[in-house]
């Protein structure tokens, strides 16, 4: 019953939610697409009085269908991401319906009740995909981050190593660095030979140059960072 060919329809948007998921992924969360803004100003001036000689509140309707839309989740999530948690969850609702009342009943929902079980799993998808559909998308974006790029340098870290050794020294500590998409990335660091100051765990550091496999970092707002800044070495 579990693999029944009723549930046809809901194995394939649970597989195009699950191919849209790693479309997200290649495409670091999504946060490209087209994503509507849901403070876009609807304050439109329309004279419906002219045509129809009635008084008709534009501002009030328009920002109850942006809320209703803030509601469902779009605006506040990519809208790949949106459709792709939508289409897995409806296709789980459904087929999560259909398994346990054919286990009641003995059978797959057929006619009217398939439709009932068809209706409950598009208004639970809307209900919870527009909730977990912006966590999702941090989540999705860490996957397609590109580690290796000059995007982190400059920005700010915190040694989770006991300490970071300089880089002649042959060993490497690690930093957690939030980049400017406001990722948390984990990458390998040292410190320059001519650095001065040696940062320990929960140190605040900045990421100054990018190496082969690792980072280069001087202690945040030392005398290190200001050399650094000055262009003395």
């Amino acid at each position: 019953m579990l693999f029944d060919l009723a549930n046809l329809p809901y194995w394939i948007f649970l597989g195009m939610g699950v191919l849209l998921f790693l479309l997200v992924i290649v495409s670091g969360g999504g946060d490209d697409d087209i994503d509507i803004d849901a403070d876009v100003d609807l304050d439109v001036d329309l004279d419906v009085d002219a045509d129809f000689g009635t008084d008709t509140d534009t501002d009030a309707d328009g920002e109850g269908g942006i809320e209703i839309l803030g509601w469902l989740g779009i605006g506040k999530a990519p809208l790949i991401l949106l459709l792709a948690t939508d289409c897995s969850l409806l296709g789980l609702f459904g087929w999560m319906f259909n398994v346990m009342i054919g286990g009641i009943t003995g059978s797959i929902p057929t006619g009217f009740l398939a439709g009932v079980v068809s209706v409950m799993s598009l208004f639970l998808t809307l209900v919870t995909g527009g909730f977990i559909s912006r966590p999702i998308g941090k989540v999705f974006a860490s996957f397609g981050e590109d580690t290796s790029s000059d995007r982190l340098v400059g920005c700010h870290g915190t040694v989770s190593s006991a300490t970071l050794p300089k880089e002649n020294q042959g060993k490497i500590g690690q930093v957690d660095v939030l980049d400017p998409a406001r990722n948390l990335v984990t990458v390998n660091a040292t410190l320059p030979t001519w650095a001065t100051v040696t940062p320990k765990r929960g140190n605040k550091v900045l990421v100054i140059d990018r190496h082969h496999h690792n980072y280069l970092v001087v202690l945040k707002d030392s005398a290190d960072q200001q050399a650094w800044l000055d262009n003395a070495y």
